[in-house]
């Protein structure tokens, strides 16, 4: 139900979680509170509400498919610029893909320039050159890949586990002096008693464990020694497996070059060529869009008003990541003003806004926007406006409460008095 009362003062109650006027009522990220809020009051040649402190842009950013966090380049409180790298899941397989595409469009390109073209002898002498080169290039990326199969990669791992099985006997022989040293007797003494004694225990069985911890030790540092080894030499490898591929490839387009301009062109070659290219392409694209998925990006200049991820951490679809806001340009907005409140004010006017946490600053600003759709909370129509500040002001921040004063003219206080008036004896 709503409250009026005829003389000056009306008092609207609204829940909060109406509240979306200007970028939304609440705290960064988080839904408005549930309790309800009032409009203060409304005097004859002013509008007083109740308001809250809003950047003039904000955006939640968002993943659009879930991933593993590998990079984040911002804190919180950071500036940047528009197009500014903010957080990246894995893109290895992607990018792998990207240019396994890029490969295939450049191949797509050079079988249409084939179909295309008609066969010169200049041109025959050049790509027959430039396939002997490629062949050659292929030949010796080959060479250092078997060389390493052969040569350096095996050797290299070989000799790392000689080390660790050297080591591990060293260990097992280590372990037995050490048992040996633990070894108790039982004596026969002259007067027909028996004892127990261990010779071994005190200053040998000491030696003997500390030769077994080293022992150990050598055993783990030779292992991890392998480790390593063994992932710089298949890291070596996958190099230069990646070489001979990209050779085997430029091989390729030399030979379907020097294919292109040893022979003549069909129309059914041309056209067949032109699909592959527009498949390439497409896949290319597509690629490229999956890969620009992996990143966020600050849409527009901001500060960075939140991070909810860390390195490592798993984002699902549709998370809120990052939160950038333009801290830097705050407004203040309300949602408070009624149908009969919103007729007297118009874009343009002046406002006084008074900060709950800043009490002893009175800031100047003006009506920038009223919102065209109205509000609905417990049966009350409210409209939101948003007032720019005349200055920044130091300690304001995003989210504080605030009074606002809108100044109307009188013939808009008269008008807006009339109509409560009639409200009023209708009621």
């Amino acid at each position: 139900m709503r409250k009026r009362e005829i003389g000056g003062l009306l008092s609207v109650l609204v829940t909060a979680t109406a509240l979306v006027g200007c970028a939304g009522v609440g705290g960064i990220g988080e839904p408005a509170p549930t309790e309800e809020v009032p409009v203060i009051s409304q005097e004859a040649n002013k509008v007083v509400a109740e308001a809250v402190i809003e950047p003039a842009r904000r955006s939640e950013l968002r993943f659009s498919a879930g991933g593993t966090i590998v990079e984040v380049m911002v804190e919180e409180g950071d500036a940047v610029a528009e197009g500014d790298l903010l957080v990246r899941f894995d893109a290895m397989d992607t990018a792998l893909r990207v240019q396994e595409a890029e490969l295939a469009l450049a191949h797509a390109e050079a079988q249409l320039a084939q179909a295309k073209a008609e066969p010169r002898s200049e041109e025959i002498a050049v790509a027959e050159t430039a396939l002997e080169v490629a062949r050659a290039v292929v030949s010796q990326t080959l060479a250092q890949r078997d060389e390493l199969l052969v040569g350096g990669t095996d050797v290299d791992i070989a000799a790392a586990r000689a080390q660790v099985a050297a080591a591990q006997v060293e260990q097992v022989r280590a372990e037995i002096q050490h048992d040996q040293t633990m070894e108790c007797f039982n004596v026969k003494l002259p007067d027909g008693s028996k004892r127990k004694i261990c010779p071994a225990l005190g200053r040998y069985e000491e030696q003997a464990r500390a030769a077994l911890h080293a022992a150990t030790d050598g055993l783990t540092a030779a292992e991890t020694a392998l480790e390593a080894t063994e992932g710089e030499a298949w890291a070596r490898l996958r190099d230069a497996e990646a070489a001979v591929e990209s050779a085997v490839a430029r091989q390729e387009i030399a030979q379907a070059r020097l294919d292109l301009v040893s022979g003549g062109s069909r129309r059914e070659d041309v056209s067949a060529a032109e699909a592959r290219v527009a498949q390439a392409e497409a896949s290319l694209t597509a690629i490229r869009a999956a890969l620009e998925d992996l990143e966020i990006r600050a849409p527009f200049d901001g500060i960075i008003a939140r991070v909810n991820v860390d390195v490592g951490d798993t984002a699902a679809p549709g998370m809120v990541v990052v939160i950038v806001a333009t801290l830097d340009e705050l407004q203040v907005c309300t949602t408070d003003l009624t149908e009969l409140d919103v007729a007297r004010v118009s874009e343009g006017q002046r406002a006084m806004v008074t900060v709950d946490a800043l009490p002893d600053s009175q800031l100047a600003g003006v009506v920038v926007k009223i919102g065209e759709q109205a509000l609905s909370a417990q049966g009350d129509v409210t409209y939101p406006v948003t007032i720019d500040l005349d200055r920044d002001t130091p300690g304001l921040r995003w989210g504080m409460t605030a009074v606002v004063e809108i100044g109307v003219d009188e013939d808009s206080a008269n008008e807006g008095t009339a109509r409560q008036h009639g409200l009023s004896e209708e009621g």
